[in-house]
């Protein structure tokens, strides 16, 4: 019988341990990944495989190859019990858009991964700031910041690690049954420091230290300044979330900072089985401002334009992943046992009312690709969410028309980036600020408390 996918055979298929089912058929672990390897020793029932037909397959399919990831089926549900382990079978990794210390201390986060297929979770300013005003659950830690006199920076960064170490514990089996590949929860640099490269790089390691947990990774914008602190942050066998894309180029240069630092991190002889990287491709921030543009424009052209960009997008953006990594230097680089950067749909919730609440979520299903959703959003998901199959590959051209037309009726999508870029940056910093004020309004309270 021939190996499962290309790199070395499933072991534990149907057909019996170390081999694959018997049939014309191919057959992978539900969730599969692209260009992974799977782990040594790794096993899975009957019930954790997908079946892919003998012909008609693309070669990027026949390129398919178990990365080590979870099936829903080992997180306590059978693999198509619901939506959410629909989108999961399909190659979706479901994450979490938040975190609280009330999440995890009443089990939501544990049970969000036993039942709703959540293997990862992401962090940003904004959603710390409101979980640190909205609890008490932190008032103890306060106490003991202030009665040792720690600065309101410092105090930000030991409450917030103490969280994101905390859900790190809790997904730690998912990142281990994953062979690294899931069970990330992500923190976030100081977004003070988008346009410093050697600040940003320190405070990456600052943080890798003090959370010390190997399922970690640290969010880093995709500033221009960026972009050189995520080649060395990678270089330093550290794993990284890119944050804040929205443009095609700009994805294009996250890519090769990945593949860059990669190749940094095996010069430097580390170990990269380990070393993973998310690339946070934002989404309905794209069609908010390309549909405030064509209200302006006004014309039926342009009406008939909206909420179309930002699926466009990202599925053209998924076009340059599956070429990105499909290249003799990405395949020299797996070789070597690296993992790929996998696309990370980030900002899925709709912020049009009149939009379908899951439509970027199912609209863009795609193997190997992450969509991280506000609890909200992964709920109206498991409730009524729809996977069609492959919602991306299939409509490359239709994306590409989608472009032309925003060209033809007046819409500058340079400018759309370029604003949304800035815009982006200057929102997180307003967050980190209000954290800021949060904590240092808690500190003094509990100081006057003591």
């Amino acid at each position: 019988m021939e190996p499962a996918r290309r790199g070395s055979a499933h072991k534990g298929a149907p057909a019996g341990v170390g081999s694959e089912p018997a049939g014309a058929g191919r057959y992978a672990p539900v969730g599969c990944d692209l260009v992974g390897r799977a782990p040594a020793g790794r096993t899975w029932s009957a019930a954790h495989w997908i079946r892919f037909p003998a012909t008609g397959m693309t070669s990027t399919e026949n390129d398919l190859t178990c990365c080590g990831c979870a099936p829903p089926a080992e997180r306590n549900q059978s693999p198509m019990s619901n939506p959410l382990s629909e989108l999961s079978a399909a190659g979706v990794a479901v994450w979490l858009d938040d975190i609280s210390r009330d999440r995890l201390r009443t089990g939501n986060l544990a049970d969000l991964v036993a039942n709703r297929s959540v293997v990862g979770v992401t962090s940003n300013p904004t959603i710390f700031q409101k979980a640190i005003a909205s609890s008490d659950l932190y008032n103890e830690q306060l106490h003991d910041l202030t009665v040792r006199g720690v600065d309101v920076g410092e105090a930000v960064r030991a409450i917030t690690a103490a969280d994101v170490r905390d859900a790190c514990d809790v997904l730690r089996g998912v990142y281990d049954a994953s062979g690294g590949v899931d069970g990330r929860v992500s923190l976030e640099v100081d977004p003070r420091l988008a346009h410093g490269t050697e600040r940003t790089v320190a405070e990456a390691r600052a943080l890798w230290w003090s959370v010390d947990r190997p399922n970690l990774f640290i969010k880093i914008p995709a500033t221009l300044a960026g972009l050189p602190a995520i080649t060395e942050t990678l270089a330093q066998g550290i794993s990284v979330n890119v944050t804040l894309i929205f443009g095609l180029d700009r994805y294009d240069a996250v890519i090769e900072a990945f593949l860059a630092g990669v190749e940094k991190a095996i010069d430097a002889g580390r170990d990269v089985g380990d070393l993973t990287s998310v690339a946070s491709f934002f989404v309905s921030r794209v069609d908010s401002e390309v549909d405030a543009r064509l209200d302006k424009i006004g014309t039926p052209e342009a009406k008939a334009l909206h909420a179309k960009t930002a699926i466009a997008n990202a599925r053209l953006a998924y076009e340059r992943y599956e070429k990105a990594f499909a290249t003799p230097r990405w395949k020299a680089l797996a070789a070597k046992g690296a993992k790929p950067q996998r696309p990370l749909w980030a900002s899925t919730s709709t912020k049009d009312p009149s939009l379908p609440d899951t439509i970027y979520v199912s609209e863009l299903v795609a193997p190997g690709t992450v969509n991280t959703m506000p609890e909200a959003t992964l709920q109206a998901f498991a409730d009524h969410g729809q996977v069609r199959g492959d919602t991306i590959r299939p409509y490359y051209d239709d994306a590409r028309q989608v472009f032309a037309a925003l060209a033809s009726v007046g819409v500058d999508l340079d400018d759309v980036i370029e604003t949304l870029e800035t815009q982006g940056v200057q929102k997180f910093e307003d967050s980190w600020n209000q954290l800021l004020g949060t904590i240092a309004q808690q500190l003094g309270r509990s100081g006057s408390d003591s």
